[in-house]
């Protein structure tokens, strides 16, 4: 069932947000807001999670509470990946929450924490288990990303690809499972620290991933999943019948479910990181989608 609902994905971070189209962010505080009274009008008790900000960032977080975001909030959500991408050691992560906590009286949340095996399998292993050391009992979710390797024949969402070297090709080196199915050493540390490590899974439009994924996340005891639904796959074909099928699979789930991704003909700039023409479209996106799914 659905636990929570996450206005957008990293809303700091270019590959999810233009900020050359909005500058200050104020076109994204006026659309979250409005996204968030229109769940809070489907759904008066469902809490809303602001979207996992990367990097983390206190000055963000006051940015919107000045345009008056936080007020619509029950959570606030980081992401952080230290052996891979951030620019901070990985024993520094509760300093990091109590960064966020400093400058708002929410739950901080963990919606996407992970450890590529890029370079190694065993540093992946190291990095769970000392991920779980450090942030148990400290947030209220920690949601692990990811269980599958993501296929090679996919395209990682960031803006340059390949241009940006190793940085790209980490993407596909997240996952508990390698892209074949069978599991990495992390897999059995990950089983130890369930239910209080969730998952954070991305199901592809028609993902051929789902049934086995739901599979494995029973099987691993998982509790607390986090994914999406695609505002800009809400315009293809079947759409309403891919998401009732994923919803569905997923019914046994504590479910965060996140809300993003601009329709190229919907948005300023034909892009997925693009503020929307009307916000109010965003809106009526996610009041849809919490009528369909969220038991009340």
């Amino acid at each position: 069932m659905i636990e929570a609902a996450m206005i957008w994905n990293e809303p700091n971070n270019k590959s999810h947000w233009d900020p050359e189209l909005d500058p200050g962010w104020g076109l994204f505080a006026e659309m979250a807001i409005c996204a968030a009274q229109a769940i809070r009008a489907e759904h008066p008790g469902l809490p809303r999670v602001l979207g996992g900000i990367s990097p983390i960032d206190p000055a963000f977080i006051r940015t919107l509470e000045t345009r008056g975001v936080l007020a619509h909030l029950e959570a606030v959500a980081v992401h952080g990946f230290p052996l891979d991408w951030n620019l901070w050691q990985i024993h520094e992560w509760p300093a990091k929450i109590e960064e966020i906590r400093a400058v708002t009286s929410l739950p901080v949340w963990v919606s996407e924490v992970g450890v590529s095996s890029f370079g190694a399998e065993e540093v992946q292993l190291w990095g769970l288990q000392r991920t779980a050391e450090l942030l148990t009992g400290v947030a209220p979710r920690i949601q692990w990303y990811s269980l599958y390797d993501l296929p090679r024949s996919w395209e990682a969402t960031t803006r340059h690809k390949e241009a940006e070297g190793s940085s790209y090709y980490r993407h596909f080196y997240m996952g508990l499972l390698r892209e074949d199915g069978t599991p990495k050493p992390a897999l059995e540390v990950f089983a130890r620290h369930t239910p209080a490590l969730g998952l954070c899974q991305w199901f592809h439009f028609e993902d051929h991933r789902l049934d086995d994924a739901v599979a494995w996340m029973k099987r691993l005891g998982v509790r607390y999943l986090r994914t999406g639904l695609s505002w800009a796959d809400s315009f293809r074909p079947d759409a309403l019948a891919w998401f009732d099928r994923q919803m569905a699979a997923l019914e046994d789930f504590d479910v965060t479910i996140t809300f993003c991704f601009t329709p190229e003909h919907r948005g300023i700039a034909p892009h997925h990181t693009s503020p929307p023409l009307v916000k109010e479209e965003f809106a009526e996106f996610c009041a849809a989608m919490i009528r369909r799914y969220a038991r009340r």
